[in-house]
């Protein structure tokens, strides 16, 4: 299975390179091998890829790069992050579009999966005032709420480094599942209590609001969240002006 896996990359990364010259400018070999994770190490600070989005990661950082020194707002994460492009979209145009922002959320990413991203300049050469970051349910059924911690926190370290001018506003993980009851709950909550630690209000801002998707009683609404997690139109408008007080510190209107 890992020989087949590892020849489909090969042939992927390859046709890219044949397909476009832009590609050989980011990929960066025609061979490119699996990494293996050595045994006991935590998988959710290992930087690694997911083969089927390969193609996807490199055509988004040229699109990036393309209008790098534009881009001052930057959102990261998984799937919610993602679908700020569609089912978010009206809010997004109107909030963000006139920002210059732009989303490098995938769908399915887990935090090693925006480590190795990171890894392959996604962020080189853009200079952001502010990077919105949420990332870690997608790691709930591999990973210990210690594992995820720790790879928030080097997805911390890691954008630092590379956008040092950058302030991060770290968001909880949303809640998920339609009862307070779901196991899925107490692990987030968990893992929010711990990643809230990283906030200092200067270079690092956390922000949790994941109340405001529920009900009273602790309930999800498929109003809000239709598959109880990802939010719906009425959902992203709800994000939006929970992190508008913030967006608008480092975007002061005119």
């Amino acid at each position: 299975m890992f020989g087949l896996i590892l020849m489909k990359l090969n042939i992927l990364l390859a046709t890219l390179l044949f397909t476009g010259s832009a590609f050989a400018q980011t990929t960066p070999a025609t061979s490119c091998p699996l990494p293996v994770i050595p045994q006991g190490t935590n998988t959710a600070t290992f930087p690694s890829p997911r083969v089927d989005w390969v193609a996807r990661v490199y055509n988004t950082n040229q699109k990036a790069h393309q209008i790098a020194d534009s881009i001052k707002l930057v959102f990261d994460g998984d799937s919610i992050t993602d679908y700020w492009k569609g089912t978010g979209k009206a809010v997004w145009e109107e909030r963000y579009g006139k920002l210059n922002a732009f989303d490098f959320g995938i769908s399915g990413d887990r935090t090693q999966h925006v480590l190795w991203r990171l890894t392959q300049g996604q962020v080189d050469g853009i200079h952001p005032k502010l990077i919105a970051l949420m990332i870690g349910t997608n790691n709930l059924g591999n990973n210990t709420v210690e594992e995820i911690a720790d790879g928030v926190k080097t997805i911390v370290a890691d954008y630092q480094k590379r956008c040092p001018e950058a302030t991060i506003l770290l968001q909880a993980i949303f809640p998920r599942a339609e009862q307070p009851t779901d196991p899925a709950r107490a692990k987030i909550k968990a893992i929010n209590e711990v990643i809230s630690k990283l906030g200092d209000d200067k270079k690092v801002i956390y922000i949790d609001f994941g109340d405001k998707f529920l009900n009273p009683d602790g309930t999800m609404s498929k109003e809000i969240m239709p598959d109880f997690l990802h939010p719906s139109a009425k959902g992203y408008q709800i994000w939006a002006d929970a992190i508008q007080p913030i967006i608008d510190r480092y975007f002061p209107t005119k």
